[in-house]
């Protein structure tokens, strides 16, 4: 790896500040969302059977923010990390637009905001990006040398997608505890370690990244099983935002993204296509998502999380190993197989429930919580 043992513990230093300060704000972010009613009931497709905070999303944001703007300001100073083809406009974007994700995804915690409005709020927040100078200009070309190169408005456009779909994945797969705010602390992470190859060689982007990590990790002890705290919508935007971002800024990163992020963006697509096949909302609620289906198997919550969590860890293997074609490839095989696997799963979940009585069944579901 390219860059220097001081750039390297000034990374380490900052995903640590940002550890504590995610750590220590989120009890404060529990206590204000029982204050302001951003509560969590208990529902069917939750596990919990006791109201819980919403706000989780509320410290990951404040510690990314935060440490991240002393962190770039040290930066400055100093000069200890590179900070290359990263403009200021797009600094002001990533972090502006975390600080905006907040306060929208926070809004739906406490009102429960309908989905057009959701909607207008997400293609507002592509729309921050674009304005701060991101868009996704060219991509590796997937059959063959070279890179497809798109001109504006697509690349525009494309960016605003992009990032939508990853603030949609994270929401689906917030399920159980500790699953979301895990599968993006792994993301960010490989991202991380990608930015800091010598073929990306992008340590400034390295930097943001470790500092979202961070965020996640101080978060995560309060939110796995059993949590204290839910990440919510809040941090479902915050999070979605801020990788979709990072995996855009300077060098894009849009397929490793894509293998990493691999099980809720590929449990997203074959979810969507299921509900339109029986002609229902794609955004509808239900328990046919991966994890729903590992608790019907028979695994035990923190058992199912942990198992996610693996092939998290296995895809982002992949991206760190493969390159370029190899990447999307892999991609697409993963994309079929999680198919069929789904399917298999849903089949052997259904008899396995058919097989207990509805009493029984609704007994063990509550145990779960």
């Amino acid at each position: 790896m390219p860059a220097a043992p001081g750039a390297l513990l000034f990374i380490l230093a900052s995903l640590a500040a940002a550890a504590f300060i995610a750590f220590a704000a989120t009890p404060l972010a529990a206590r204000f969302a029982q204050r302001v009613g951003a509560v969590d009931r208990p529902a069917a497709h939750r596990w919990s059977h006791r109201p819980i905070p919403r706000s989780g999303g509320l410290a990951i944001g404040t510690a990314f923010v935060l440490a991240g703007s002393a962190a770039v300001a040290v930066n400055e100073v100093t000069g200890v990390v590179p900070r290359l083809s990263v403009a200021p406009s797009m600094l002001l974007a990533l972090f502006g637009g975390v600080a905006v994700a907040a306060l929208l995804g926070f809004l739906d915690d406490r009102f429960e905001l309908p989905a057009t409005r959701q909607f207008v709020g997400q293609v507002g927040l592509g729309l921050v990006a674009v304005l701060g100078g991101l868009s996704i200009g060219a991509a590796n070309n997937p059959f063959g040398a070279g890179q497809v190169v798109f001109e504006q408005p697509f690349a525009a456009a494309f960016a605003v997608l992009w990032i939508m779909g990853l603030i949609n994945s994270i929401n689906f797969v917030d399920g159980l505890d500790g699953l979301s705010a895990g599968i993006a602390l792994i993301a960010s992470m490989t991202l991380g370690l990608i930015s800091l190859t010598t073929t990306i060689n992008q340590p400034f982007v390295a930097l943001l990244c470790a500092v979202l990590a961070g965020s996640l990790l101080g978060f995560l002890p309060w939110n796995f099983h059993p949590a204290r705290i839910y990440i919510g919508t809040t941090g479902v935007w915050v999070v979605g935002y801020a990788l979709g971002v990072l995996a855009i800024l300077g060098t894009a990163k849009i397929v490793v993204a894509l293998l990493v992020l691999g099980v809720p963006v590929i449990d997203t697509f074959w979810i969507i296509v299921r509900r339109l096949r029986q002609r229902r909302s794609p955004f509808s609620s239900d328990r046919t998502h991966l994890h729903h289906r590992l608790l019907d198997l028979g695994l035990t919550h923190r058992a199912a999380v942990l198992l996610v969590y693996a092939i998290c860890a296995v895809l982002a293997l992949l991206g760190l190993v493969l390159t370029g074609t190899d990447q999307f490839y892999a991609f697409l095989g993963i994309l079929l197989a999680g198919g069929v696997l789904l399917q298999l799963a849903g089949g052997y979940a259904e008899r396995a429930q058919e097989a207990l009585a509805p009493e029984t069944y609704e007994d063990e579901t509550a145990a779960e919580g």
